[in-house]
């Protein structure tokens, strides 16, 4: 791309991704203008710990700081917050701003990350019920489960999946009577083996959560207020809650790109190097679907997918070829357990364990190994990071131990790597 285009790159979103194709760009040495375009009042934070440590009001505003304005500066990196974008105009290739301004690019990053899935049913709008993305959301969900602890009022959380898991182990640890509501037979049953769910299970349960599985909601009831007072199952029984918080999934936020008519699927289509169908935009982090080498498409979310394909996507601007290949890998917080996922387990026909999972579950520091045919997909690793990072780099190499070795604690796994 030659720098002596006016028009600079422009990159809508300011979250993870958007950051690092800006910062990548810059390291690979484009001299051209940056912008960098957010929709929140804030500069570029982490998000991880919204659910975590922000929420529990274990770490301060310094902490949550990504990236300062003045760091992105130095950078030669504009920032521009609060910055609503109307539409992309291809053929005069401007992104057109709420306000009728116009910004010309020569090329455009799509960073614009995902949204939570809202619950479509009576009383789902209602104050004191939360999803989970925005600093704004962790600090309205704060409030208002610190006003529960006061009133002595339950916490209901809909979906028992990350975010759900992490939100209700941070209210348990501040002592706040927590019930999980769970459409499905078990806990994170996309992404985790039975044997594992159950495992979570008994973690949430050994810390006082209620759970519910094959819960059926048919609406949430309000005080005179409007304010949320409980949740109503379809089997007549009510739960009395002064917060509920919902976590049962996001959509990615490719309306922009549709509307511009870019190829689209459940996100905005991307090949391994972030480029969309249009030459001149590039896409990454959440608001992406990535195209595989079958044909199939993949949904990612997590930082590492939004870091290395913001890398990706700014090699792509510079003509160069940096294809997302690594194996990935995700991590979750809950209580003192560090779960670490390293591949995708879907589709396992087998699985071993490595190390102590049953009896005393305060000192569990296990790893789960996935096969499918015989070969390692993939290994989820509670408390055991050694095994997560070694896993990493037989994943990495396609290098794989037999289930009988994975589970033989004498077999030295790192001997297969030499």
């Amino acid at each position: 791309m030659s720098d002596s285009i006016q028009a600079g790159i422009v990159i809508i979103g300011a979250g993870q991704a958007g950051v690092q194709t800006a910062e990548s760009l810059r390291a690979g040495g484009y001299a051209g203008s940056i912008t960098l375009l957010g929709d929140e009042p804030h500069g570029p934070y982490h998000r991880p710990p919204l659910s975590k440590a922000w929420l529990a009001g274990e770490m301060d505003g310094a902490q949550l700081v990504m990236r300062a304005p003045e760091m992105l500066a130095r950078k030669q990196i504009e920032l521009r917050t609060e910055v609503k974008v109307a539409s992309i105009d291809r053929a005069a290739q401007q992104v057109l701003l709420a306000d009728g301004s116009a910004l010309p690019y020569s090329g455009l990053v799509l960073a614009t990350g995902s949204t939570p899935r809202s619950l479509p049913l009576p009383g789902g709008n209602a104050a004191g019920v939360h999803a989970l993305r925005s600093r704004e959301d962790a600090d309205a969900i704060a409030q208002r489960l610190a006003l529960c602890l006061q009133q002595q009022r339950p916490v209901v959380v809909i979906g028992g999946g990350f975010i759900g898991l992490e939100v209700a182990a941070t209210a348990r640890k501040k002592g706040q009577d927590v019930t999980v509501l769970e459409a499905a037979p078990r806990l994170l049953g996309r992404v985790l083996a039975p044997a594992l769910s159950d495992w979570y299970a008994e973690l949430h349960r050994s810390h006082g959560v209620k759970l519910v599985f094959d819960a059926r909601i048919e609406a949430l009831e309000t005080d005179s207020d409007h304010a949320v007072s409980g949740v109503r199952l379809v089997d007549g029984s009510l739960l009395p809650a002064g917060l509920v918080v919902v976590g049962i999934g996001v959509h990615a936020n490719d309306g922009l790109a549709q509307a511009a008519g870019l190829e689209c699927e459940r996100g905005i289509v991307v090949d391994a190097c972030g480029r969309s169908s249009d030459p001149a935009i590039v896409a990454a982090g959440d608001c992406t679907a990535r195209r595989l080498a079958d044909g199939s498409l993949i949904r990612l979310e997590s930082v590492q997918n939004a870091t290395e394909q913001g890398k990706s996507a700014a090699a792509a601007l510079l003509g160069q070829e940096r294809p997302f290949t690594a194996t990935p890998w995700f991590w979750s917080d809950q209580y003192d357990k560090k779960l670490q996922m390293a591949g995708l387990s879907g589709g396992a026909e087998a699985w071993a364990i490595r190390g102590n999972m049953g009896g005393d579950m305060a000192g569990a520091s296990f790893s789960i190994y996935h096969f499918r045919a015989g070969k390692l997909i993939a290994v989820d690793s509670v408390n055991a990071a050694k095994d997560h990072l070694q896993a990493r780099k037989l994943l990495d190499a396609g290098l794989s131990p037999s289930p009988e070795q994975a589970a033989d604690l004498g077999f030295d796994l790192g001997s297969l790597l030499k």
